[in-house]
């Protein structure tokens, strides 16, 4: 019977690797899987090793505070796959545990697949040199990317993004806003200042006081933002109070992506929920602000090779979402940039939206079977 070890390190990657396990069992029932696994993983039928907690790690100084103990994680678990083999690793995302790992199981012959590539092509290139030679099959969310690993000597295949098959591209508003119990006759507003409270506190203050200028000269504006936990929503409260009192705000609990489609307009954090919202076809202006001494290096080092910050831009070689970053993030440039989207000539909306929906389309491409497909022809010779 054969066996995949593979390793996810946040919760994106436990849902992408567990639809992946799905696929691949489909079409054989009798592989095995071990590594480290979250709740959907497990779910598919993963042994886990170690809990996906431990790699859920974010920001430099998080990570070297765990570095002591991420490293022995890595350690035991070559020891382990060096004297009982797997016939494969697949690591996904979470590059900067799993690709050094993949490479040391190359090296005693242990075939190696990475879902979801790193952004190489966007900033640190030079992360490619240590993938040649070492990644048997890159299996990628977006086509652009295909060609990047080719020019480097490493395989690629573009799989598709899963956020495609499962967004359905410009759905009922009116049917969702009865879904979330909001209001059919108001213009909708959705607000995204980020999943994380580092996010929050670099973007909710700035977020909020264009929102209050946006109502006191728009009275039909509905602002709803949605809080990813708890924590995060009195965050959001304790700002909003802080910064911009008067704001009518409501607030859900999760279901941002749900919100998105309910909503006419986002102002959001740049990030995944961008393609998210590209996905659901809707008009929205993306900023981020990082902290200064990271923005002096990434300008003086020239660390970003990429035009565009947001994926849609980038996808479509063009400017279709509205980019604020750093000292543009500030309440009168967000109030100036979302009262361009709301003036928007009919016909530049109309071909904002036809684009995003080409790309939609692009996208969908089934991706756990697109992926579970390129795996099992790539290493067709080893008789899964």
């Amino acid at each position: 019977m054969k066996r995949i070890a593979i390793i996810a390190g946040e919760a994106s990657g436990d849902l992408l690797a567990a639809r992946l396990i799905l696929a691949l069992r489909q079409r054989c029932p009798a592989l095995q899987f071990e590594g480290i696994a979250g709740v959907e993983m497990q779910a598919a039928g993963c042994h886990s090793l170690f809990p996906l907690e431990k790699l859920s790690v974010m920001g430099l100084v998080e990570v070297l505070v765990h570095l002591p103990e991420l490293l022995s994680i890595r350690k035991q678990l070559f020891e382990r796959w060096r004297n009982d083999p797997p016939d494969l690793f697949i690591g996904v995302d979470a590059p900067d545990f799993n690709l050094p790992l993949a490479a040391k199981l190359h090296a005693i012959g242990i075939p190696t697949v990475h879902y979801v590539s790193p952004s190489v092509w966007a900033w640190r290139a030079k992360r490619v040199r240590k993938m040649r030679g070492n990644i048997d099959l890159m299996l990628t969310l977006f086509p652009f990317e295909v060609d990047f690993y080719h020019e480097h000597g490493i395989t690629a295949e573009f799989v598709g993004h899963p956020l495609a098959d499962e967004v359905d591209f410009d759905a009922s508003r009116g049917t969702v806003r009865q879904q979330l119990g909001l209001p059919l006759d108001k213009r909708i507003l959705a607000i995204l200042p980020g999943s994380r409270s580092g996010e929050v506190r670099r973007l909710a203050a700035d977020f909020w006081q264009a929102a209050l200028q946006l109502q006191q000269k728009y009275p039909d504006l509905q602002c709803v933002t949605p809080a990813a936990s708890p924590r995060l929503r009195q965050e959001l409260e304790a700002i909003r109070q802080q910064t911009a009192p008067g704001l009518r705000l409501t607030v859900l609990d999760g279901q941002s992506r749900t919100l998105m489609q309910a909503a006419d307009y986002i102002l959001l954090a740049s990030g995944t929920a961008v393609l998210e919202g590209m996905l659901a076809g809707r008009l929205m202006v993306a900023a981020y602000r990082v902290a200064p001494l990271t923005a002096w290096l990434i300008r003086t080092f020239k660390l970003l090779k990429v035009r565009f910050v947001t994926l849609p831009n980038n996808l479509a070689g063009e400017e279709l979402v509205p980019e604020l970053l750093q000292e543009q993030v500030t309440p009168a440039h967000l109030v100036v940039a979302l009262e361009n989207l709301f003036t928007l000539s009919a016909e530049r909306q109309q071909y904002t939206l036809q684009r995003f929906q080409a790309l939609h389309q692009q996208l969908r491409k089934t991706a756990s079977d697109s992926a579970a497909n390129a795996i099992l022809t790539h290493f067709s010779t080893t008789k899964f």
